[in-house]
């Protein structure tokens, strides 16, 4: 579909707005509302969307400038930078927001473009209430509230890519996304924290073959710098050997230094050497390293298949969520719990707020090696977090 439309489209959408208060009644689809079905010859939406992405992502130069060697090289190069501009987790969920939206308008007889704040409206209460949130069901589960908030900023993004502005202060948007928080707010469920004692019996598990020496390294140095699963993922040995890469590595004395290019920003992360070489992160990495013969480009990289070489391509940060859950099976954590609840209650952020909550240490300290902006969010992942320390009941002379 493409996006670039009339004055005589602009004028006819706008002619259709929908009256804030009856509209909301009147053009709210019925329960037996189906979508109509798409013509053999169109392309399917997947293809549409991903077709409208490529030609928005599109930076060109402007039509009264002529073209030439240099020009046509800053247009290359200015791309790229527009492409860095966020991860490619982010710019796959915005891909995901937009494809969602445009097939839910299309099931509803509309157009996505131009924005129409009352559609957005239409659309977040249709998130909340489970109506219909997926285009391929007439009823679904709710969304949660920061899910819908998190939809909503990924459409804003998709329409400044097309050239339009979303406003989210529009009373038809702000005042239904307020109204959802108010009715379906929920204090957020955070995942359990793995500590001391819990990474002690998880690497415990692992084999001592190349595969072992990887995860183990994985899941002490993920551990004792309270890293991200993308930031361990995304190291490299030394800085710009590879084009993908988020960090390197310095391997000192004391320690391992890790320099990382993070959700946060730059940042630089040390990590001691531990009391035992069985439990030591950078014992743990400098074996890694040592026999799986790697001294350039990714810290982390596949195996093959009998686990006896080392592969030249990056893991995915989704492997490690699933060594967290895998090992945590295999020690026996929480094991007075059904298997499926022991893997829900498990994740990358579980090492975070495992070395948040173990290590007993000033606040400052912590904050700084999570890369956090502010203390509140730190003590969100301290779980263990002596809460009534300052007391001020007492201290008021009650």
């Amino acid at each position: 579909m493409s996006n670039k439309f009339a004055l005589s489209d602009v004028k006819r959408y706008a002619g259709k707005q929908f009256n804030f208060i009856a509209g909301f009644s009147e053009n709210m689809p019925s329960e037996t509302e189906k979508s109509t079905p798409t013509p053999s010859g169109e392309p399917d939406d997947d293809r549409v969307d991903a077709s409208d992405q490529e030609e928005n992502d599109d930076i060109a130069l402007p039509s009264h400038v002529a073209g030439s060697g240099t020009l046509d090289r800053l247009v290359d190069t200015a791309r790229d930078y527009a492409r860095a501009a966020a991860s490619e987790n982010t710019l796959r969920a915005y891909a995901k927001d937009w494809a969602h939206f445009a097939r839910w308008c299309r099931m509803k007889g509309a157009e996505p473009l131009p924005p129409s704040p009352e559609m957005i409206g239409l659309y977040l209460a249709d998130l909340a209430s489970g109506s219909g949130s997926s285009p391929s069901q007439s009823a679904s589960r709710p969304l949660s509230v920061s899910t819908i908030d998190r939809r909503l900023s990924g459409l804003t993004w998709n329409y400044a890519q097309r050239g339009f502005i979303l406003d989210r202060r529009n009373r038809h948007i702000a005042t239904v996304l307020a109204g959802i928080k108010r009715k379906h707010a929920r204090p957020p469920v955070q995942k359990e924290a793995i500590l001391a004692e819990d990474i002690l019996a998880m690497v415990a598990t692992l084999p001592y073959d190349l595969r072992g020496l990887r995860d183990r390294a994985i899941l002490l140095l993920g551990y004792a710098g309270g890293l991200r699963r993308s930031e361990i993922v995304s190291l490299d040995v030394h800085k710009d050997d590879t084009p993908d890469s988020g960090g390197w590595i310095e391997i000192l004395e004391k320690g391992a230094l890790l320099t990382l290019n993070a959700k946060t920003g730059w940042r630089e992360v040390e990590i001691g050497r531990g009391s035992k070489d069985q439990t030591c992160p950078v014992r743990a990495l400098e074996q890694w390293l040592h026999f799986a013969k790697i001294d350039f480009g990714p810290v982390f990289v596949g195996t093959s298949r009998d686990g006896t070489r080392a592969s030249e391509t990056r893991l995915n940060n989704k492997h490690v969520a699933r060594l967290i859950k895998r090992t945590v099976l295999d020690a026996g954590i929480r094991s007075e719990l059904p298997e499926k609840d022991r893997l829900a209650l498990f994740s990358g952020h579980s090492l975070r707020a495992g070395l948040a909550s173990s290590a007993e240490v000033d606040e400052r300290y912590v904050q700084k090696q999570l890369g956090h902006a502010s203390a509140e969010m730190t003590r969100r992942y301290q779980r263990r977090r002596d809460r009534f320390r300052v007391n001020l009941t007492k201290a008021a002379g009650l």
